[in-house]
């Protein structure tokens, strides 16, 4: 059994976001799997996902609604979890088979390769895998000084990136980020659609646009001078995709 596992909190992500998940994975792995969501409300989702309440952790209050909560999965025992265990964040579509992913060097932390910090060996944790029971001083280290953590590293994948054993990243053309990767550059965003890459297994959402904003061409910003440069085009592809 592949057991993969994914975090909502709060009402920015809602249910529908977690079923759109398990329909993709039904329809991208051959191999019996699972998905498990840990969150606090698990009204509206499907029935088929297993849910879970939300890991313990102490964590100072400032992140405790952010990223930062990705720390609590490194604790052990962590439920009935065993094994490699694959993490998706709520807001990435799989285009392509990630059966592969359970086979990629068995036993290690695999994790994208930042795409804006390439060669600087930072892991971005939108899609990561790894073994239950392994590295459990990420877990233990952040609970005993949580806020001198976050002073030093600022950001959650930065922190395990550091200390962490050992990383290893996934192959760049499984994993791709839509606005790093696959968006034209400027000033292209304003006539060409992204494309999808064949290659590609996830297109990672990090921060704006989510896939729903990006299908129908929408790059929500918080000061109206930034839609001079962030701008996309209606993606068809995402809403084939993600569903």
């Amino acid at each position: 059994m592949q057991t993969i596992v994914c975090i909502k909190w709060g009402t920015r992500y809602p249910a529908d976001y977690v079923n759109r998940l398990w329909s993709m994975i039904r329809r991208n792995t051959s191999r019996p799997t699972r998905l498990i969501c840990f969150t606090e409300d698990a009204s509206g989702i499907d029935q088929a996902v297993e849910t879970r309440p939300l890991p313990d952790i102490v964590i100072p209050q400032s992140v405790a609604w952010t990223p930062w909560r990705k720390i609590s999965l490194w604790q052990a025992p962590l439920f009935d979890l065993s094994g490699d265990v694959l993490f998706l964040d709520l807001d990435v579509v799989i285009t392509g088979s990630i059966d592969c992913m359970f086979d990629y060097k068995p036993g290690a932390f695999c994790a994208c390769e930042n795409w804006t910090q390439l060669g600087q060996g930072i892991g971005n944790t939108s899609v990561f895998r790894w073994h239950i029971g392994d590295h459990t001083h990420i877990f233990d280290d952040f609970e005993a000084d949580g806020e001198g953590i976050c002073r030093k590293y600022r950001i959650e994948q930065v922190y395990i990136s550091a200390v962490i054993d050992r990383m290893e990243f996934w192959p760049k053309e499984w994993c791709v980020s839509f606005k790093h990767t696959l968006v034209p550059t400027w000033p292209l965003n304003f006539f060409k659609v992204p494309k999808l890459p064949s290659t590609a297994r996830i297109v990672a959402f990090t921060g704006k646009p989510d896939p729903d904003e990006a299908a129908i061409g929408e790059w929500p910003v918080e000061k109206a001078w930034k839609k001079i440069y962030k701008h996309v085009l209606p993606t068809r592809w995402i809403d084939e995709n993600w569903c």
